[in-house]
């Protein structure tokens, strides 16, 4: 068993990203954004999956607007191009999976 640590790091400083852990076929990010903050576009060679744990921020994914909050699960397939803002002050974990 192995216990990952994710404070809240908004206090201290703007934008934070962090690997929390890294297996043979998947990887763990958090992410946490102010409000108004943008990650640019990029895609991923690996299935994403996006968990809100606090706030709302918008996926522009292949130029459709998704609203991801707590109350739902954004899926991405390989090499999706997306890019992302956060609507409110927002804490993110990213799954990457090798598909």
């Amino acid at each position: 068993m192995k216990l990952v640590s994710t404070p809240y790091r908004l206090e201290e400083k703007p934008k934070h990203m962090e690997k929390l852990l890294t297996l043979e076929n998947v990887s763990i990010v958090n992410i946490q954004l102010k409000t108004g903050e943008t990650i640019a576009e990029h895609d991923s060679k690996r299935e994403v999956i996006i968990v809100v744990r606090k706030g709302a921020v918008i996926f522009d994914v292949e130029g459709e607007e998704t609203l991801v909050t707590q109350g739902n699960v954004l899926h991405m397939v390989p090499f999706e191009k997306h890019s992302l803002r956060a609507t409110e002050d927002t804490d993110i974990i990213v799954l990457q999976v090798e598909a």
